[in-house]
């Protein structure tokens, strides 16, 4: 199988690299989670000056249209940065839905801002009834045309300039069917957001509507099927966005287990630790071979198993990865001052966001079955 890059491909890949290079190390990461919306907006207009932003969106939106080849190398190459810019979530996820679903004027007034970076939206789907990324939406919409309810977790939902809304047209709200999908400005009369921080540091938001007017909400097309293939496509990044990370953490430890000594010897000659980081090497490969099944099934039937299967295997290993990464380091190992600890949170809110392990292993098995 030729894993070669197109031009296209190596291009976004060297900008990813180089922004890693030249804006992140660990005190950066924290100033930058430190800001109000949990990010760098300097970095995040960078971004869009790059083009990294518009690389993914589809060629019709002017994006280079990335398969998942070139998904998978910008994110992996992003994770082990440990970048905290929500390009995952604001652009390859709400982003697409809203260039995909969006009227010619709606596209026309708001898309060529959140492709160079000067506006952000977010996708207000997941409700407090909902579990495992299940489609129970109770939010509905009136005769009068107005949204009432509540979403109760938007990642990266600090300051942005829109949201993306699942509503109940019809049905009950456990219903596949009946779901449209409704662009909501920020500043929508009726509209307020609560915003608090993540495990990883990152902002998110709690959105209630109360009656937010017709007149302020325009329908988007699309439903919950095109929630659930925007999401598909969301977790092949955060797959190698974990992916990503655990090559750092797993390189930055084996450094450290190289110099560290302990009882007049070095910890890396301890065979008890070389045992168990031959473990964690073993897992970070199977994930990779994971993702790249992933990446051979693009436009296929199976690409969405191979998805699900890659998912709920990294959030597992991942988190048992970055376990005893910082448990090698020991007590410096969840301090704010090495990256180890930084890592981890985000590997943990990775592997459960949207669903957990064993949800999205039970979502490969009826895909599979």
């Amino acid at each position: 199988m030729n894993f070669d890059l197109s031009e296209d491909e190596e291009m976004v890949k060297a900008l990813a690299e180089r922004f890693v290079v030249d804006h992140y190390d660990i005190e950066s990461r924290r100033r930058f989670l430190a800001e109000p919306d949990g990010f760098s907006a300097r970095n995040w207009s960078l971004l869009g000056d790059l083009g990294l932003i518009a690389a993914l969106f589809d060629a019709e939106a002017g994006g280079l249209d990335l398969d998942a080849t070139g998904i998978v190398t910008v994110f992996e190459a992003l994770g082990r940065g440990l970048v905290v810019e929500p390009l995952i979530e604001n652009v390859l996820l709400a982003g697409r839905l809203f260039a995909n679903g969006a009227s010619a004027a709606l596209r026309e007034a708001w898309l060529p801002d959140l492709i160079s970076g000067r506006r952000r939206i977010a996708l207000a789907h997941a409700e407090e009834k909902g579990r495992d990324g299940s489609g129970w939406v109770e939010t509905r919409v009136d005769t009068a045309g107005a949204l009432h309810g509540e979403k109760a977790y938007i990642p990266a939902a600090g300051g942005v300039d829109g949201f993306v809304v699942s509503a109940r047209l019809s049905g009950n709200p456990g219903d596949a069917e009946g779901i449209g999908l409704f662009f909501v400005p920020a500043d929508a009369a009726g509209l307020s957001t609560t915003a608090w921080r993540m495990a990883d540091g990152t902002v998110a938001a709690s959105l209630r509507l109360d009656g937010v007017a017709g007149t302020t909400v325009e329908r988007l097309s699309g439903g919950l099927a095109e929630i659930t293939a925007a999401e598909e496509l969301a977790s092949l990044a955060r797959g190698a966005e974990a992916l990503g990370i655990m090559e750092s953490l797993f390189a930055e430890t084996l450094d450290y287990l190289r110099t560290r000594e302990q009882f007049g010897a070095r910890l890396a000659s301890f065979q008890a630790l070389q045992h168990r980081m031959v473990a964690h090497y073993t897992a970070v490969e199977q994930a990779r071979g994971l993702l790249n099944l992933a990446m051979v099934s693009w436009g296929k039937p199976e690409f969405r198993a191979a998805v699900l299967g890659a998912r709920a295997f990294i959030s597992e290993v991942s988190v048992a990865l970055g376990h005893d990464m910082i448990q090698f380091h020991g007590g410096m190992g969840v301090t704010d001052e090495l990256s180890i600890g930084h890592g981890h949170k985000r590997l943990l809110v990775l592997s459960r966001w949207p669903d957990g392990p064993d949800a999205a292993l039970d979502r490969f098995a009826g895909a599979v079955g």
